[in-house]
């Protein structure tokens, strides 16, 4: 079975496309699991902060996770923003992780900044409300350098990212 991380900025669709795609290939007969780092970050990673030494941990505990639930052999999506090549190329070579670019650009996650966090991280230094470490604005984010599939969400509709993503799942088990 697969393990699958998703990585992209806050915003850009990763879990929506997860959980759309746990669903559809649930109905087919597949045992699927989202491993959502918002949720996990209540959880398995609440003592961790978000500099660039946690950032790694958080991911070698989740991909840990991940790679256990695929040796049992359920599709495992890993669902997080995953800023950091190194980190992605590390879960590629130590659990055979396949990585997708869940891909948008910063201005148009500006725009929809359905969680605020733009809008927060935008702020004046000084602000009592001030976001200082998000992903893509002040704090980094490297481009995957070879993902194995690019879904640009604002360039399809979520249904076709969700097929695409699903097709990539069944055509390599």
């Amino acid at each position: 079975m697969r393990f699958i991380q998703l990585t992209g900025l806050s915003g850009a669709g990763k879990t929506t496309i997860a959980t759309a795609v746990q669903q559809q290939l649930s109905q087919q007969g597949y045992t699927v699991e989202v491993i959502d780092g918002d949720v996990y970050r209540q959880t398995l990673c609440k003592d961790l902060g978000f500099s660039r030494e946690d950032r790694y941990e958080n991911i070698r505990r989740l991909s840990a996770l991940a790679a256990e639930k695929t040796k049992d052999g359920i599709i495992t999506l890993l669902s997080v923003i995953h800023p950091y090549e190194a980190m992605r190329a590390w879960a590629a070579s130590t659990y055979g992780a396949h990585t997708v670019w869940i891909h948008c650009p910063l201005n148009v996650l500006l725009q929809r900044d359905t969680k605020g966090l733009y809008h927060r991280a935008m702020l004046p230094d000084g602000h009592p409300e001030k976001l200082h470490n998000l992903t893509g604005v002040n704090d980094p984010y490297e481009e995957p350098v070879s993902p194995q599939l690019i879904i640009h969400t604002h360039e399809e509709a979520i249904e076709n990212s969700v097929q695409r993503l699903s097709s990539y799942i069944l055509a390599s088990l």
